[in-house]
């Protein structure tokens, strides 16, 4: 099978690839839904609540506090599938990555055309007068972190309850249809409207890598039940 994979690689001029947490567990970062992942953790609340707009509105501190202790990843490098990603976009193979991370891996990989659908860590600005802020003011902030305005600065992250932002959710849907190889990784495809999109995909070579079963793998013209790291160290 990997044969193949690899032959349609080659082949491929316009091919997706569509990630979720899986891609970053490998450089350290942990996942929401495996058995080390957050939800398996004990907090004062269920963390799908912290990481909520009402939560963050209602518990601000103890949102920032959460957010920095288990969602600011700083400090980890891209892996082996961030690294082989960003070569086939050198080399032509690859037009896009739509990814559900907020860890900037990809990008500081080399790919330069990522649609993060839920945002971005490294993004920061201000509720009150938009000046942008480094992840590193929001990390070193004590507190509620605060701009020199006395606005809040907060998250270029899409927390529940929150839309998708519209651009994004556009060029990762234009991306996805007009791909002749979709590659799906890391992600259980059980959060919408994320996983929705790969419904968009109108080719014929669907291929799905992920360690355990995902409720597409009999739409799919190829499926890997293994890690990420294991099939692009092939690639």
């Amino acid at each position: 099978m990997i044969t193949t994979l690899k032959k349609w690689i080659k082949e491929s001029k316009s091919a997706v690839f569509f990630g979720g947490a899986g891609v970053s567990t490998e450089s350290g970062i942990p996942d929401f839904r495996s058995v080390d992942g957050l939800y398996s953790q004990k907090f004062d609340y269920p963390p799908e609540e912290i990481i909520s707009h009402s939560f963050y509105e209602r518990k601000t501190e103890y949102f920032f506090r959460f957010y920095r202790e288990k969602m600011l990843p700083l400090g980890f490098e891209p892996n082996i599938t961030h690294q082989v990603l960003a070569r086939l976009e050198q080399e032509g193979h690859l037009s896009a990555v739509v990814t559900q991370n907020i860890d900037g891996l990809h990008q500081k990989a080399g790919s330069r055309n990522v649609f993060e659908l839920h945002g971005s860590v490294l993004r920061n600005y201000c509720v009150r007068c938009h000046k942008l802020h480094s992840a590193e003011f929001v990390k070193n902030h004590v507190g509620i972190p605060l701009c020199d305005c006395g606005g809040i600065v907060k998250p270029d992250v899409v927390l529940y309850e929150e839309p998708l932002d519209d651009k994004v959710m556009m060029g990762a849907i234009n991306a996805i249809a007009n791909a002749d190889l979709l590659i799906v990784g890391g992600t259980s495809l059980t959060v919408y409207p994320a996983a929705g999109l790969i419904n968009y995909y109108r080719g014929k070579r669907l291929v799905l890598i992920n360690r355990d079963e995902t409720p597409f793998d009999s739409y799919a013209d190829l499926v890997f039940h293994d890690s990420l790291g294991n099939i692009f160290a092939q690639l």
